[in-house]
């Protein structure tokens, strides 16, 4: 499998299967948030456009990063989200990275949202479509978030059939400039396990699938192996 790993400034359109990796945090809170029971997230540009998205749709709820601010019901982070009920409701999504990458690759042939907690499942949506080859999209710091970079080379060797000990990449995400603002409380809107939930891997065994639908990009949960629940995500 041939495989290149870009920063959002680097895609340029021509993109057929992109995997967009968001570890800390808009990708684990969106695994989350399907975890809990979110049926789909929109996912918005900026603030602008998720507080007008959910104006038309008063029902669904507003997530953004940061500090909670009015208009939004949810911010980006696992640690805050992992006890809300989401059943059946809609999330509008909107990050610094995470989602506008999504946004760039929405209308790739496959594309993927990811984070170390859907790792597997994404490498199985990847090699049952055949995928060749493959654009990983870190998202922070213009494509050098090392806990980016690191989900992203995981993957890589997961796909390459080689030998994947998980800890060399957590250790490098977990030692990370993006770890290290969150347990200092750099970020406003973070919770003290955020770090440690973000680091789960195969936390859940669905993947995250992104498309156009009805003019909006829209992130989907899908089960890759639909008889297995892994004990973790029970």
């Amino acid at each position: 499998m041939h495989a290149r790993v870009v920063g959002i400034p680097d895609l340029d359109g021509t993109e057929q299967v992109a995997v967009v990796i968001d570890v800390m945090r808009a990708f684990t809170t969106a695994a989350w948030a399907f975890h809990r029971g979110a049926d789909k997230i929109v996912l918005a540009a900026d603030a602008g456009e998720a507080l007008a998205i959910k104006e038309g749709n008063p029902d669904w709820l507003a997530l953004k990063d940061g500090a909670p601010a009015s208009g939004f019901d949810l911010v980006n982070s696992p640690g805050l989200i992992q006890e809300a009920d989401l059943t059946g409701r809609t999330v509008i999504q909107k990050t610094t990275a995470g989602t506008v990458g999504a946004l760039a690759v929405v209308e790739a042939r496959l594309a993927l949202c990811a984070s170390f907690v859907v790792a597997g499942a994404t490498a199985r949506v990847l090699a049952d479509a055949g995928a060749d080859p493959v654009t990983f999209v870190a998202t922070g710091e213009d494509g050098r978030a090392a806990e980016d970079l690191a989900c992203a080379e995981y993957l890589d060797r997961i796909l390459a059939g080689e030998p994947r000990d998980p800890l060399p990449y957590l250790h490098r995400a977990r030692t990370s400039p993006a770890a290290d603002d969150l347990r200092r409380g750099r970020r406003r809107g973070a919770h003290p396990t955020d770090v440690d939930l973000c680091l789960e891997v195969d936390r859940f065994d669905f993947a995250m699938k992104v498309g156009l639908e009805e003019g909006m990009a829209v992130l989907r949960s899908l089960r890759t192996r639909p008889d297995a629940v892994s004990d973790r995500a029970r």
